[in-house]
């Protein structure tokens, strides 16, 4: 999950309806699910933290703290579960870059810095929160070729198309304007942690990553010099139950 910053909300009163709320979340944050991550051209939901069908958040239904954005696959999955903020890690309020580690399989797991028996009960409920720790099911055309349908397997595309990336710019390394081609493709595809994975050993490309990808860089939670994590996040928007790795 990538580390957004939200940031006030931009008007004084709540949203009515809450669907105004989405073309100012995604000019923030971009046209990406907040959970798994990939980029969603139309039908990207304004997603509520605390559910708005459960009475008991009924005065949340067009609070601006209380949205991010969600694909069908995440929204769905989460319905009207009961968000404790302090048994997960959210986007907008953890370093989830450094909570999670995305294999080449398409998965997504607990990351190492997940060493207590605490912080894995965390991770962990925050992957099945949204259906993150879901099998794939694998489809083959005609011919015996992988179809990539479903999150895990979308994963496991963007993965290959990061490393074929990366092989270019490996290539011509002193060539700006392939730097800047492969921003363009990792936008277009989105699943950012798994382009900061590959390029885990770029610096310069995670930058260009952190600063493309809205939200992001705001979240203060990378360093400006190195890219690397920085944990817990800063929690800039003083969300409750925050910094938790």
């Amino acid at each position: 999950m990538r580390p957004i910053l939200r940031g006030i909300s931009p008007q004084a009163v709540d949203f009515d309806p809450y669907t105004n709320a989405q073309k100012f979340l995604i000019s923030r944050l971009g046209p990406y699910c907040s959970y798994c991550e990939r980029r969603v051209a139309t039908n990207l939901a304004v997603e509520h933290l605390q559910p708005k069908g459960n009475a008991l958040y009924g005065h949340l239904i067009g609070c601006w703290r209380n949205f991010l954005l969600a694909c069908v696959n995440c929204n769905s999955t989460k319905g009207e579960k009961d968000v404790v903020y302090s048994d997960l890690f959210m986007p907008d309020r953890d370093n989830t870059f450094a909570a999670f580690s995305y294999p080449p399989d398409g998965t997504v797991v607990p990351s190492s810095l997940c060493n207590t028996a605490r912080l894995l009960s965390q991770a962990n409920a925050t992957l099945a929160l949204t259906g993150l720790d879901k099998k794939s099911n694998i489809a083959k055309d005609e011919n015996g070729e992988e179809v990539y349908l479903d999150r895990v397997a979308q994963r496991k595309e963007v993965w290959y198309v990061a490393l074929d990336s990366k092989k270019d710019i490996d290539g011509a390394p002193g060539v700006g304007g392939i730097r800047n081609a492969v921003i363009k493709i990792a936008l277009g595809y989105g699943f950012f942690s798994i382009w900061m994975e590959v390029f885990s050993s770029d610096s310069d490309m995670r930058k260009r990553l952190i600063d493309a990808f809205h939200g992001t860089r705001g979240s203060s939670c990378f360093d400006l010099a190195t890219s690397q994590a920085i944990s817990p996040s800063p929690n800039l928007d003083g969300l409750a139950d925050g910094g938790k790795i």
